[in-house]
C-alpha cells in the first residue's frame, strides 16, 4: 500500500484531532448519555436526581411501581444494567494498585458485554469465542457476567470453569468468592448472606447459598468429572493451551461440557484464550466462527483498544517524520494516535523480532496466530495464499463414478472436471485407523497461469482401497497424471504394497513413474526419502513465497504455518499437528512443474507488428 505523503506538522495536527475525538471517561453509575440504548430518567435517589438507564428498564412492567422507592428502583436497575451492577456491587483486585476496588468496565470489556447483552435481551443462547490481547480483563469480564446471571437473574443455574490446569480454574473461582464476600446487603434476596458452601463433599463444586447455583471448577486433565452434570453456563479459559493426549483431547472436553448445555435463553458458553500458534483446536474453532460457520460470536480484542497501551512520545515531530511502513499502516488504516504508535515502537524493542512482538501484542487476529520463528513458511505469504481459500462442496465419488453431495463426506470439491483441461492427482498415504496420519488426495489443475487446487480427499482407509479410489478420482478428471507416494507401500515388508503398485500400473493408464538410477528401469510412484522430501518441500516453499499456485483449503494453510525446522535441520509438523495435506501439495506441485503443458502460441506472435 502506498500512502499519501504527509509532513510531520500535518501528522501532529491530525494527532491532536484524533485525541480530542477519543471517548472521555464515563460514569457507569450515572450512565452513558451517548449510548443510544439508554434513556435519561429522573430517579428517586437523593444523591443522583437523573440517570441514563437501559431502555429495557423503563419498558419493564415493574418500572412505575419502583419510582417512589430508592431500594426497589436500584434493585430493578441492576436487573437491566450490567455496567451499573459492576460499578456498585462487584469488588475485584486492581491489576496495578493491588487494592480492592469496584469494577468499572473498560472499553473492551464494555464491547464484549454489549455482544452478550444483545443475545440475552433477545432471548438467544449466548455463545462466544474470544481471542485476547493481554491485560484487559477478559477472564474477569466473563466470570463477572456469569455471576450476574446467577446472582440477579436465575436460581439453580449451574456453571463450570474449565482451563488447562485446575489451579487456573480455582483462581478464577477465587475472584467469584471475593465478589460474594463484598456483595451489598441491599441487593441480596431474603435468603441470607451470599457465600460459597461445599456441595456434597465435592472438592470441585461449590454452591452459592441463597441461590442454589453451583460453580464447578475442572480442567482438561479431569474431563470425566464433568460428564453428566447439569450445566447452564461454561467459561472455557485459555483453550489454545489445552494439550491433546492419547486419552484426552480439547474436542472431548468441549463435547463433555457443552453437550449438557441446552440452547435456551440465559445459557452461556464462552471460549477464550490468547493465541498459541495455528493448527490447534482453538485456532480451528476461531477460523470456523470468524468465517460465519460456527455457533459463536468471534471477538478479537487488539492491543490498541486497551488504554494502558499508550505512551507520550519524547519527540512527536521526530516520530512523525520517521514512521515505518508498518506504523504508516497503523496511522492511515487503523487511525491510531502517536501515543499508541510510540508505545508500540518502544515495546517492540523488548523482542528480538517483529514477529514475536506481533504474537504477544497482536494488531490483527492473523498476527495473534503468528507461527514460531522456526516456521518453514513465511506467515505473510501464507496469509496471501489464504485469500483464495473458499468453501468447497463436500461429498465423494460413488461406486458409479458420479459425484454425490454429503455434508460428512471425505472429499472437498471446488471445480468439477472440464474437457480439455490438464490435471495432476497426488496422493500422500497415511494410516488405516482414526488415530493414524491422514491419507490425502490432491487434484491440481495444471493448464492455468498458476496451478490451482480443485479437489481434495482426506480420510483413513486401507491402502488398496485408497489406491483404487485415487485412480477413480484421477479417471474422473480425464485420466489425470496420478502420482502416488510409494515408499509406504514399498516398505510394508509383506509384498502387499508392491502388489498394489503393480496392479495400479496394469490398470491405470496414466501413472507417474520416477526415473530409475544406475540403469535401472523407472518405477511407479513418487518415493519420499530425505533427499526427495527436501526437494519437494523446497519447491513448495518457493511456490508459497511467490504465490505460484492457488490454494483453496484453509486447513492446508494451517499446516503450512505449523511446519517447523527441527534442530537437526529436517522439517516436520509441530507436535499435535499434521502435514499430510502439505505433503500432497508438495508432491503435486513438484510433478506439475515437470509436466506443465506448453501454452498455446498466439498467432499474433508471427505478425510483423508483434516485433
Amino acid at each position: 500500500m502506498i500512502y499519501p505523503r504527509l509532513t510531520p506538522q500535518q501528522i501532529i495536527d491530525e494527532d491532536r484531532r484524533r485525541r480530542c475525538a477519543r471517548p472521555v471517561g464515563y460514569n457507569p453509575v450515572v450512565g452513558d448519555s451517548a449510548d443510544p440504548g439508554r434513556v435519561g430518567v429522573a430517579t428517586p435517589l437523593p444523591d443522583m436526581p437523573r440517570a441514563y438507564v437501559p431502555r429495557q428498564m423503563v419498558d419493564d412492567p415493574l418500572y412505575p411501581s419502583v419510582l417512589a422507592s430508592p431500594a426497589a428502583w436500584r434493585r430493578l436497575r441492576v436487573r437491566h444494567d450490567f455496567e451499573y451492577w459492576c460499578a456498585t456491587a462487584v469488588t475485584v483486585k486492581h491489576k496495578t494498585l493491588g487494592t480492592d476496588v469496584r469494577l468499572v468496565l473498560n472499553e473492551p470489556q464494555r464491547r464484549v458485554a454489549a455482544i452478550l447483552e444483545a443475545d440475552r435481551r433477545a432471548g438467544r443462547p449466548m455463545r462466544m469465542i474470544m481471542l485476547k490481547a493481554r491485560q484487559w480483563g477478559g477472564s474477569t469480564l466473563v466470570q463477572v457476567y456469569m455471576a450476574w446471571i446467577q446472582l440477579v437473574h436465575c436460581r439453580n443455574w449451574h456453571s463450570i470453569i474449565c482451563s488447562q490446569v485446575k489451579d487456573t480454574s480455582s483462581g478464577i473461582r477465587g475472584m467469584y468468592a471475593k465478589l460474594l464476600e463484598n456483595y451489598p446487603d441491599d441487593l441480596r434476596d431474603d435468603d441470607g448472606p451470599l457465600r460459597f458452601r461445599p456441595y456434597e463433599r465435592s472438592t470441585n463444586v461449590r454452591e452459592i447459598a441463597g441461590r442454589g447455583c453451583r460453580v464447578t471448577v475442572s480442567s482438561i486433565e479431569n474431563q470425566d468429572a464433568v460428564r453428566g452434570a447439569d450445566f447452564a453456563m461454561a467459561h472455557l479459559s485459555e483453550t489454545a493451551f489445552w494439550r491433546a493426549t492419547p486419552t484426552h483431547s480439547p474436542d472431548d472436553v468441549i463435547r463433555a461440557i457443552c453437550g449438557s448445555i441446552a440452547l435456551l435463553p440465559d445459557t452461556l458458553v464462552v471460549m477464550e484464550s490468547t493465541a498459541n500458534g495455528v493448527g490447534n483446536f482453538f485456532h480451528s474453532e476461531w477460523m470456523r466462527c470468524r468465517d460465519g460457520h460456527g455457533d459463536k460470536h468471534a471477538v478479537f480484542v487488539p492491543w490498541y483498544e486497551i488504554e494502558i497501551y499508550r505512551l507520550e512520545p519524547d519527540d512527536p515531530v521526530g516520530l512523525a517524520a520517521s514512521l515505518t511502513d508498518y506504523e504508516l499502516w497503523m496511522w492511515h488504516d487503523l487511525r491510531l494516535a502517536l501515543d499508541q504508535i510510540w508505545w508500540y515502537r518502544c515495546k517492540s524493542r523488548e523482542y528480538a523480532s517483529h514477529e514475536k512482538m506481533m504474537a504477544e501484542f497482536p494488531t490483527t487476529d492473523s498476527e495473534a496466530f503468528a507461527a514460531t520463528s522456526c516456521g518453514v513458511f513465511d506467515r505473510s505469504a501464507v496469509d496471501r495464499l489464504r485469500l483464495d481459500c473458499i468453501d468447497g462442496r463436500r461429498g465423494d465419488l460413488g461406486n458409479d463414478g458420479r459425484w454425490a453431495d454429503d455434508p460428512l463426506g471425505p472429499m472437498l470439491l471446488w471445480q468439477k472436471p472440464a474437457d480439455g483441461r490438464d490435471y495432476i492427482v497426488a496422493v500422500d498415504i497415511g494410516g488405516r485407523s482414526a488415530k493414524a496420519d491422514w491419507s490425502v488426495i490432491t487434484v491440481l489443475r495444471n493448464d492455468t497461469v498458476r496451478p490451482e487446487v480443485v479437489a481434495q480427499w482426506r480420510g483413513h482407509t486401507d491402502h488398496d482401497l485408497l489406491a483404487d479410489h485415487a485412480a477413480e478420482i484421477a479417471a474422473w478428471y480425464g485420466n489425470a497424471l496420478l502420482a502416488i507416494e510409494s515408499n509406504t507401500l514399498e516398505t510394508t515388508g509383506s509384498g502387499h504394497g508392491a502388489y498394489i503398485l503393480d496392479r495400479l500400473a496394469d490398470t491405470y493408464p496414466n501413472l507417474y513413474y520416477r526415473p530409475g538410477s544406475d540403469g535401472e528401469p523407472s518405477r511407479p510412484g513418487f518415493h519420499t526419502n530425505r533427499r526427495t522430501k527436501e526437494m519437494v518441500i523446497s519447491g513448495l516453499i518457493s511456490a508459497v513465497r511467490r504465490g505460484a499456485y492457488v490454494e483453496r483449503d484453509n486447513m492446508a494453510c494451517d499446516e503450512l504455518l505449523t511446519y517447523e525446522t527441527l534442530p537437526d535441520g529436517t522439517c516436520s509438523a509441530k507436535p499435535g499437528c499434521h502435514d499430510d495435506i502439505l505433503m500432497s501439495r508438495a508432491i503435486a506441485i513438484y510433478v506439475a512443474d515437470r509436466n506443465r503443458p506448453s501454452p498455446p502460441i498466439d498467432p499474433a506472435y508471427f505478425h510483423p507488428s508483434y516485433w
